[in-house]
């Protein structure tokens, strides 16, 4: 027999509670009938019938599987480019401790999730660069993570074309040309300075790559930290606002048959984006048979409580009249 839930330590916790609640029931009934005649007997019955249902209540508690049995687990496996703004903007603080560093912690946990895909980063501003490559190597991936920062990159303004052609030429000319489910994260604050989007996308679509955008700041916005300052606008002389603009990343989610998420105060949805990506089949690299047992808790459980509403219902006389 395989147990879901072997915690010894709380069933045996539990037992003893139950043990010694009960001695005390047991003690108190015997000091109101003392004076009065008690069959053993029956005491004893009532007795049996509640540690056998509260075992059995335990024994359901730890989850008993019984029986083996094989199940054939398919592994798939999807390609996945995150392409991530890194111009100045994204070190705006509207959303704590600055936008950039919130999706850097935001993405460690998405990328675990994804521990059977190829995953690779595209950093970019006015210019685009691979910083990782496909690769299913998650140390690789999270080295690369840690070292994300607005410097790595020229800031002459966003081009959000740029990541999007990138992505597609390194698709194309990747060396493993099987069929497989390929896919863009495409995380900024929306802000594009640079030219016509529609012929990459409609690139895209042709190859069947799907974009999903993430939406990262507030409509509100914040001034951009530099050094000790902020970055100001030339045109007035003032500290630079940078707020979320989603109308580009909607239109780039939408036209590729992707789908929008935001990441800002009204609304948290890296779980969605992740939810949404699991669900996109992705190519069968193999299969394994593993050993699976059902588990029967619920056989115990309804034992347990047949013994429970007997107790109530049809209490045994302990006291004879």
């Amino acid at each position: 027999m395989i147990w879901a839930y072997p915690n010894v330590t709380l069933i045996t916790v539990l037992a003893v509670i139950f043990g010694l609640l009960y001695l005390a029931y047991l003690y108190r009934f015997w000091k109101i009938n003392r004076k009065l005649k008690v069959k053993k007997h029956r005491l004893l019955t009532k007795l049996t019938l509640r540690v056998v249902y509260f075992g059995l209540f335990l024994v359901a508690l730890a989850g008993p599987s019984i029986g083996t049995g094989t199940k054939e687990i398919k592994q798939e496996g999807k390609d996945i480019f995150i392409a991530i703004d890194l111009s100045r903007s994204m070190n705006a603080t509207d959303i704590g401790p600055s936008r950039l560093q919130r999706i850097k912690y935001e993405l460690k946990d998405l990328v675990k999730n994804f521990s059977t895909d190829r995953i690779g980063f595209i950093i970019f501003s006015s210019e685009a660069f691979v910083q990782c490559p496909l690769t299913f190597d998650q140390n690789v991936i999270q080295l690369h993570l840690d070292g994300l920062n607005t410097g790595l990159v020229p800031n002459y303004g966003t081009d959000l074309a740029a990541p999007l052609t990138m992505a597609l030429k390194k698709f194309r000319n990747d060396e493993n040309q099987d069929p497989k489910s390929k896919s863009i994260i495409l995380i900024s604050d929306g802000e594009d300075f640079a030219g016509e989007l529609n012929p990459i996308l409609d690139d895209l679509n042709d190859e069947g790559i799907r974009v999903f955008s993430l939406g990262v700041g507030t409509e509100a916005g914040s001034t951009i930290p530099r050094g000790n300052g902020v970055v100001i606008d030339e045109s007035n002389n003032q500290p630079a606002i940078s707020k979320l603009s989603t109308k580009t990343l909607k239109k780039i989610a939408t036209e590729t048959n992707g789908q929008y998420f935001e990441l800002s105060d009204q609304a948290q949805e890296i779980p969605q984006l992740i939810t949404t990506i699991e669900r996109i089949e992705g190519t069968v690299k193999g299969s394994k048979t593993v050993e699976a047992s059902a588990n029967k808790y619920f056989y115990f459980l309804l034992v347990a409580l047949g013994f429970a509403v007997i107790d109530m219902i049809l209490p045994l006389r302990t006291i004879s009249m």
